[in-house]
């Protein structure tokens, strides 16, 4: 999320929330920036990437539940309880795929929004608690790739319309975990993203051919 916190409050006509420093690589048990609904209202908070079920014993499961699958997340005992009544935004303006080439290494492609700009995943948030530890957390549903980004991989997160964002919060339903049918823009970077360690503009820039 390398987009400044005011344009992100203004995209999704949010007054006020948490702070958000450019980040260039977020990787899995970091934190990320969320949308939920509060009192009657909207929040972006800071939570956990990595969705620990209320029930587990061991907050380390959550390293295992980065992504959910849409076809399943109904029924899923990490996942159910979340979908039914803890939906939220994950704002974004890019995400990174990795392409297996012939040789069996992979190609980072960053994939964006046509043109730029913001968009948001639909994703999930639980609380979990264990004496007088309290972690909230969150994963990203993830859905068939859109046609012209495929060939990178055959996954990729649920992009929902602006239209829909407060439906999805307050409502959810399968109906709206559809494979994206928007334009989207994809370019290859280096290998510099590999390392969750990098979180810096290079991690971004476009290979030179």
């Amino acid at each position: 999320m390398t987009e400044p916190v005011d344009a992100v409050r203004r995209f999704f006509r949010m007054e006020t929330g948490a702070n958000l420093p450019p980040r260039y690589n977020i990787a899995p048990t970091q934190e990320v920036p969320i949308i939920r609904r509060r009192d009657g209202g909207s929040e972006l908070v800071m939570v956990r990437w990595g969705l620990i079920p209320f029930w587990a014993k061991d907050a380390r499961i959550g390293n295992k539940l980065i992504n959910a699958r849409a076809e399943s997340i109904a029924d899923k005992p990490s996942f159910r309880a979340a979908f039914r009544a803890r939906r939220c935004l994950v704002p974004a303006d890019g995400f990174y795929e990795w392409r297996k080439q012939a040789d069996g290494s992979k190609q980072p492609y960053r994939i964006t929004p046509a043109g730029g700009g913001l968009m948001a995943f639909a994703g999930l948030w639980e609380r979990w608690k264990q004496n007088d530890v309290s972690v909230d957390s969150c994963t990203i549903i993830t859905t068939e790739a859109a046609p012209s980004i495929a060939f990178i991989h055959k996954r990729m997160p649920v992009i929902l319309q602006p239209e829909d964002y407060d439906a999805w919060l307050d409502d959810g339903g399968l109906e709206f975990l559809q494979p994206f049918s928007g334009p989207l823009d994809h370019v290859r970077v280096s290998g510099h993203v590999n390392r969750p360690a990098n979180d810096d503009p290079a991690c971004i820039a476009p290979l030179k051919d």
